[in-house]
Order: C-alpha cells, then sequence, then structure tokens
C-alpha cells in the first residue's frame, strides 16, 4: 500500500518530466526543420518537420487536458531553449565551418544544471 501510495504522488511529477521532455524536442526539432530548410550544409530531411509536428500537437493537447503547476511554464521554456542550442552546438561541431560551438555549448550545461535544481526544487516542495 506505501508503495502504491508514493508511486501515485510521484505521478504528477513524472507527467510534468514528460512535459519537459516534449519542449526538448520541440526544441530540437525546430532548430533541425530550420536547418534542413535554410542551410545548405545540413542535407535536406523530412523527419525534423514530423518530430515538429507531433511534439507541438502533443503538447498543445497536454497544455488543454491539464493546467501547469506553478515552476513548470519557466521550465518547459528552459527545457525548449535547451532544445535549440543543444541542436546548434552539435551541427557546429559536425560542421565546423559553421563557426565555433563554444557558447551554445557551455549556455547548454548551465542550464541543465538550472533545470535539474529547480526540479529537485520542485520535489522537495512537493513533499
Amino acid at each position: 500500500m506505501m508503495m502504491e501510495e508514493q508511486l501515485h504522488h510521484n505521478k504528477p511529477l513524472r507527467q510534468e518530466k514528460s512535459t519537459l521532455l516534449l519542449a526538448l524536442i520541440a526544441g530540437l526539432s525546430i532548430n533541425g526543420t530550420f536547418e534542413a530548410l535554410f542551410s545548405s550544409v545540413v542535407a535536406f530531411s523530412v523527419f525534423p518537420i514530423i518530430a515538429l509536428v507531433l511534439s507541438v500537437y502533443c503538447l498543445h493537447l497536454r497544455y488543454q487536458k491539464c493546467e501547469m503547476p506553478a515552476g513548470i511554464p519557466i521550465l518547459a521554456a528552459a527545457s525548449f531553449m535547451l532544445g535549440l542550442l543543444l541542436y546548434s552546438a552539435l551541427i557546429r561541431a559536425q560542421y565546423p565551418q559553421l563557426g565555433s560551438n563554444f557558447l551554445p555549448a557551455v549556455i547548454c550545461v548551465v542550464l541543465v544544471f538550472w533545470i535539474g535544481y529547480r526540479l529537485k526544487k520542485l520535489k522537495l516542495q512537493e513533499n
């Protein structure tokens, strides 16, 4: 019984983590779509467009279905920015002629630690 209560108690946080994951995927795929459509260095692919449409659709459904707890919207925006910058850093590492990836990589690391800190803080406030 205790284990079942603990699993039920952690369900909202798990659902919010999936919202953050969808925001990260949306950030990755919007940058991937932009690069695929407008960059001559990156080969065209339809998969970032599909991922973008699906992730935004799932985020929209989640937004309509239930409201986000306090603190999650800023984390979702940070996850989206992390996706944007992460894709940029990876592409710049793969194609050095696009420029340095130092700044996007450093900002990504800072965002990961900040998101982790805020998630831990939210988890402690829930208990």
